[in-house]
């Protein structure tokens, strides 16, 4: 029998997007606004770094949020304010995420609200979701996990 041990030095550094638009609104709001956020999330230090860029809206913003834990198709409270009010575009900044903040993330239960006067409740908004492809080049850059063999049992 072998046990697997992976060390704290494994972590890794995992890339997360979502496009924001009205149409994924919830309501779909009537708006030509759209936004894109660009992040990364370290899994050791639980920081999530980010950039948030929006255009087209139907007045400037009046505040920008990550929301959950939600689905697509539900609304949840704001987990935390991506920049200051009425913020502009770009919107750059760094969280600390909780655990259940984390799960949330991992798990594709967050979201982004870029909100307007026209709409309080948001204007657009995109689910955030791992990226794949960058997570796969993102593993091969961190350090391996180690193996070490079990003792042998009688």
């Amino acid at each position: 029998m072998t046990a697997i041990f992976v060390s704290a030095a494994s972590a890794a550094t995992v890339s997360y997007s979502a496009r924001l638009s009205g149409s994924r609104e919830i309501p779909k709001t009537d708006t030509k606004g759209t936004g894109r956020l660009d992040a990364t999330f370290d899994t050791k230090t639980k920081e999530l770094k980010y950039t948030l860029t929006f255009s087209d809206l139907s007045g400037p913003a009046t505040a920008a949020h990550l929301h959950g834990p939600a689905n697509t198709k539900q609304t949840a409270g704001v987990l935390a304010p991506l920049g200051d009010k009425n913020p502009t575009s770009p919107v750059s900044g760094s969280l600390t995420l909780t655990d259940d903040q984390v799960k949330a993330l991992q798990s594709a239960k967050i979201y982004v609200n870029v909100h307007t006067a026209a709409n309080p409740g948001g204007e657009i908004r995109g689910q955030v979701r791992a990226q794949h492809g960058k997570r796969a080049a993102a593993a091969k850059t961190a350090p391996a996990a180690t193996t070490t063999p079990a003792p042998a049992t009688k």
